[in-house]
């Protein structure tokens, strides 16, 4: 069973103690010296005698009764040691009735059966001797001390309808576990540090040795110190966040340092990409920067992939004019139907070399630049790599050579030929060998203007080099033939001249095809030459230098170049 209680004595209470079970709340009073709840009288211990007054079970309210001395022991003051029960010495005591009372204690802790009546509740005079005596508790009315409110008791009955309904006592708010941070321990502690105060019968939960705790300064300032990093640590983070979503992004000032860097840009990449490549190589202090500028700037958009020789520390707008202009790729571009001349100048100028490095390495090279074996056998070829640069745009590093340069053309050009079937489709063309494809596809490269103009212009190639031709007598006739033949890119010149220049590449003055090819077609150009018009045509001229007209009969042809000539005098002053 649950203990109540405990006296001084090395013995727990009984269980048969008065103090133990309920009688029940039937609206009469608790007989004295009888057990309230169970109803048992108490067992009294042999160790220590016990003075009981009786009294009616069940007395009536108004009830009277004669008055009666009485003599009351003083108690003794508090031993450690047992002491011999004193005997009792009554003392007159008036009363209108009486109410019931709990038992008292001798000086040795067990019950003695006193009663004490209304209006005379007896205090011990020597509790300041006595540390239990400390904490006087509530006595119901009329009563002796509650022995319910010890520290260990529980607390005292109620009645049946009030069980389990009213609050806890207001007192009990203090005997809250004072648990918090700013607690200067982990047990409990009096707000006031004083748990002997009357009216007690609360827990006062001080620390060992009787002292109140007290609080600790260092965990106040650890926590301010925790809160003042949270607040400030979010803050910057905070600040961080909205400087980088709303602020100004970060950026150099100016055109950048001394300091050269090879930057390359990937196809396909936006200008997001663009700026973290950038900013990687320490071009641009973000990417954001870079971004800005692009987006403000027309051309900001046409940004094209290959390798920019960049300055470090440039501002994003710096960086996107560069970047804008063509001229400042490190790169070579070979465009469609271009020369092999105009190819060699431009890489003698973008790797700084002597002019005519790079034609001579083509020239004296060639064989080991990666040509396939059908090219290049011809004696009277001008440039064996001629029709071999394959026009695209060639990154250049600082690694790039001449010869690495032209091995990648080479290659490029080779792969495509490879792809398109050249060698196959010679034969079916009624042409001689694969060169010959990429002669004719660079005759109509250098002569149309669009992929139209190409299809219509091979059929003419090849109906002039059908042996029925008897209006050219199997000439092509091609005024390109003689500018690449003399170098130059002119319009107007003598034809007669033209017809006597006698020269493999001349097709003004020889029958069919030049000895190689005249430049490097592009993939348009090659395609309609695999792929004519078919439609018959003979003759070709571009009276006003955009549109080009093609006929089938010669007097056709003699009717535009009259007019063609009419133009050309107009436009010179004549």
């Amino acid at each position: 069973m649950t203990e109540y209680g405990r006296g001084r004595g090395s013995e727990p209470w009984h269980p048969e103690d008065p103090l133990y079970g309920d009688q029940g709340w039937t609206g009469h009073q608790t007989q004295q010296g009888q057990a309230p709840y169970g109803g048992d009288p108490q067992q009294q211990y042999p160790q220590e005698p016990q003075y009981q007054q009786p009294y009616p079970q069940q007395p009536q309210p108004q009830q009277h009764y004669p008055q009666q001395p009485q003599q009351q022991y003083p108690q003794q003051p508090y031993m450690q040691q047992p002491q011999q029960p004193q005997q009792p010495q009554y003392v007159e005591q008036q009363h209108q009735g009486y109410a019931p009372q709990q038992p008292v204690y001798d000086s040795q802790g067990w019950d003695t059966g006193q009663g004490q009546y209304v209006g005379a509740v007896q205090a011990d005079p020597y509790a300041g001797a006595d540390p239990y005596a400390s904490q006087p508790v509530p006595v119901y009315p009329g009563g002796a001390p509650d022995l319910y409110t010890t520290e260990e008791a529980y607390p005292p009955p109620q009645p049946p309808g009030r069980r389990h309904l009213e609050p806890e006592p207001a007192e009990e708010a203090d005997e809250e576990p004072d648990d918090s941070f700013f607690a200067g321990g982990g047990g409990r502690g009096d707000d006031d540090g004083d748990g002997d105060e009357p009216g007690g019968g609360r827990r006062s939960g001080r620390s060992k040795g009787g002292k109140p705790k007290k609080r600790s300064g260092m965990a106040c300032l650890i926590a301010a110190v925790v809160i003042v990093g949270v607040v400030g640590g979010g803050g910057y983070y905070g600040y961080n966040y909205v400087k980088a979503r709303f602020g100004a992004a970060e950026d150099y000032a100016g055109e950048g340092t001394d300091e050269l860097v090879d930057v390359e840009i990937p196809k396909g990449a936006l200008l997001g990409e663009m700026g973290r490549i950038l900013k990687g190589a320490g071009v641009v202090a973000s990417a954001q920067a870079f971004v800005d500028a692009a987006n403000a700037n027309p051309r900001g958009k046409s940004i094209q992939p290959g390798m920019y020789p960049m300055k470090k520390k440039m501002s994003g707008a710096a960086a996107v004019a560069l970047m804008i202009d063509p001229s400042k790729l490190n790169v070579i571009t070979v465009t469609e139907g271009m020369r092999n001349a105009k190819v060699y100048e431009a890489i003698d100028k973008k790797l700084g070399k002597p002019e005519g490095t790079t034609r001579e390495i083509a020239l004296r090279d060639a064989k080991n630049l990666g040509l396939p074996a059908w090219a290049g056998n011809n004696p009277k070829i001008t440039d064996p790599l001629e029709g071999f640069l394959y026009p695209m745009r060639y990154d250049l590093s600082k690694d790039s050579t001449p010869e690495s340069l032209l091995k990648q053309m080479v290659k490029h050009a080779s792969d495509k030929y490879a792809e398109l079937g050249v060698e196959g489709k010679a034969k079916e063309l009624g042409l001689d060998n694969p060169l010959q494809v990429v002669t004719v596809a660079s005759l109509v490269n250098a002569e149309g203007k669009n992929h139209d103009d190409f299809r219509k212009m091979s059929e003419v190639v090849y109906n002039r080099l059908k042996k029925t031709n008897d209006v050219t007598n199997q000439k092509i006739e091609f005024d390109s033939t003689y500018n690449y033949a003399k170098g130059q890119s002119e319009i107007n010149f003598n034809l007669k001249e033209a017809q006597a220049f006698n020269n493999p590449y001349n097709t003004h003055f020889i029958k069919g095809l030049p000895v190689g090819p005249i430049g490097n077609p592009g993939m348009d150009a090659l395609t309609a030459t695999l792929n004519p018009d078919h439609g018959g045509w003979m003759f070709f001229v571009s009276v006003d230098g955009n549109t080009t007209t093609f006929t089938k009969t010669y007097d056709e042809h003699l009717q535009l170049v009259a007019e063609f000539q009419e133009r050309q005098k107009q436009k010179n002053g004549g």
